[in-house]
């Protein structure tokens, strides 16, 4: 009997050395990394060895991580693709690399897919067996349902119940699926004609259906729709490679009303997302859930002020109750005050008697995220004018104290010390920060940028503007402009550049939902007018003088 073993979770040095060796076969699905299990995520965040099968594969781990693209930093990564000498590992010399980690370590073979379903993950998990080694198995979304669902195809409906999967690289006789039956070929793109011809010959109608998706479930999703008759001209016109899931039958017919996927506002649009690589995060989410492919370049870094000695008073001043009120007017005006905070071993009871003002709803969130609560955020527009609005004049009977503690970046504007002054109030106006230009990006990105490789730049301050502008030049104007407010569009067009979409309210969601409104009205429109859908970046500049004088 096989001696059952359990892997040890524990991540301390101590248990590391005395835990016994496991593998786990995890499948990765095939393609979309929103796609993998919960148990995946675990164990990959556990993992001392992570033993890829594809290129991307490096990506995930680091994205399921939390890591940037290239780090250094959580478990070792094994090529389960290539030997040290370059060449492809055969299943054998694959399963070796698997066992001979798997004796000491954690090891989680990542594969495509599911490791159990037209992959080499029961050879290897034979050689564990073999070897001592204990084994599981985490099953992944295979690509056979998982892209034709992408596609907007449905593999069986109420008229339509069997189905049946074929690897075309082995002899197949294709007259036993000479019936109505739904299949799905997996590599078969470049024998389709003669499978085509086949199947016809078997018996099956010229006119049958057929759908050819490639690199299904990613933001480079393409499906072409043909019958037998034209499958084989087709591909070749439009240059369909592999990979490729083809479905064939009557079920292909349900995309025109089903397709979900390639149909979204934003699907494959390559957008430029500058900002801090702290804050980018919600903004790309929200750009990939409507289908965007964001690609983040920093623009401003966000450093400590050059004298600390101001911001060090100011805290000071705070616990020993010199102001009536603070005021943050972003995000990271909260995190600065909480970092001098933790350098002080102060938490939020410091807070204790003083009201908190907030510029808007994301920082109040940041201040809420602290165990504190705004007691002011304006009602109408989210920006300093908006506070002012609602801020009340200083009122000697019921106000104790008549001094404002306002933590900003070095390059916040004067208006709210203005304003706040003139109802009445002290500011100890103190930088808390410093927003600095970032390096310039890699040559391929500026290069990119200037043209009109990106589809969409979404701004998020004025700043962010000056910034890219400064260090990568100015977006050709093929591209989409989306800002984020009024006063970032004028910076915007002070420096030249065309604002598509303006945000109804500063907040980076309702921006990238502004966008993908956009994005929908253009589709439409050429849906409308009879034009095949484009992205910005694939349209000739006569194309887009035509749209904008409609």
């Amino acid at each position: 009997m096989t001696r059952v073993q359990t892997p040890q979770a524990s991540a301390t040095p101590q248990a590391k050395a005395a835990t016994p060796g496991w593998v786990s076969f995890v499948g990765s699905g095939p393609g979309d990394p929103g796609l993998l299990t919960v148990r995946a995520v675990e164990l990959i965040q556990a993992a001392e060895v992570v033993v890829t099968e594809a290129p991307e594969h490096v990506d995930l781990v680091h994205s399921v991580l939390g890591l940037p693209v290239g780090s250094e930093g959580g478990p070792e990564i094994v090529d389960g693709g290539f030997g040290e000498d370059g060449q492809p590992l055969t299943h054998a010399a694959r399963a070796k690399v698997v066992v001979r980690h798997g004796k000491k370590q954690r090891v989680v073979r990542l594969m495509t897919g599911d490791p159990f379903l037209y992959a080499s993950g029961p050879e290897e998990a034979q050689a564990c067996v073999k070897a001592g080694v204990g084994f599981e198995v985490v099953p992944g979304v295979s690509s056979v349902s998982a892209v034709p669902a992408y596609a907007g195809i449905p593999l069986t409906d109420k008229r339509h119940r069997e189905i049946a999967v074929v690897t075309c690289g082995d002899k197949v006789d294709w007259s036993a699926y000479a019936d109505d039956r739904t299949l799905v070929l997996l590599s078969g793109v470049g024998s389709i004609g003669e499978t085509a011809a086949a199947l016809i010959e078997a018996g099956r109608s010229p006119e049958t259906p057929v759908a050819m998706t490639r690199v299904g479930t990613t933001t480079e999703q393409q499906t072409l729709i043909s019958t037998l008759a034209t499958i084989a001209a087709d591909v070749r016109a439009a240059r369909i490679a592999p990979p490729a899931i083809t479905v064939i039958g009557d079920v292909v017919d349900l995309r025109q009303t089903l397709s979900w996927f390639e149909t979204k506002p934003l699907f494959g649009w390559r957008a430029l997302v500058p900002r801090t690589k702290e804050q980018a995060g919600s903004l790309s989410r929200r750009l990939r859930e409507y289908g965007a492919v964001p690609e983040e370049v920093p623009t401003i870094s966000v450093e400590p002020p050059r004298n600390p000695l101001q911001m060090d008073k100011a805290v000071r001043g705070l616990v020993e109750g010199r102001y009536e009120w603070i005021a943050f007017t972003s995000v990271n005006a909260v995190k600065a005050v909480r970092e001098k905070f933790e350098d002080y071993g102060l938490d939020a009871r410091a807070f204790s008697g003083l009201k908190i003002a907030a510029v808007g709803d994301k920082t109040a969130q940041a201040i809420a995220d602290w165990g504190l609560r705004a007691d002011l955020v304006p009602s109408g527009e989210q920006s300093a004018a908006g506070l002012l609005e609602d801020w009340p004049p200083y009122d000697e009977v019921l106000d104790p104290i008549n001094r404002v503690f306002l933590p900003r970046a070095d390059i916040a504007t004067e208006n709210l010390v203005a304003g706040l002054v003139d109802l009445g109030w002290e500011c100890d106006d103190v930088t808390a920060y410093r927003t600095v230009r970032a390096t310039p990006p890699p040559a391929p990105v500026r290069d990119a940028i200037k043209t009109g490789k990106f589809d969409a730049v979404v701004f998020t301050s004025s700043s962010t503007v000056r910034n890219l502008v400064g260090i990568a030049g100015k977006p050709h104007p093929s591209t989409i402009i989306a800002v984020i407010g009024p006063q970032t569009a004028k910076t915007a067009e002070e420096h030249g550049l065309r604002v598509d979409v303006l945000a109804p309210s500063p907040d980076v969601e309702v921006l990238v939902d502004a966008l993908a409104d956009f994005g929908a009205a253009r589709r439409l429109a050429m849906l409308e007018a009879g034009e095949p859908v484009t992205r910005p970046s694939e349209r000739t500049a006569s194309g887009r003088r035509k749209a904008r004088a409609k």
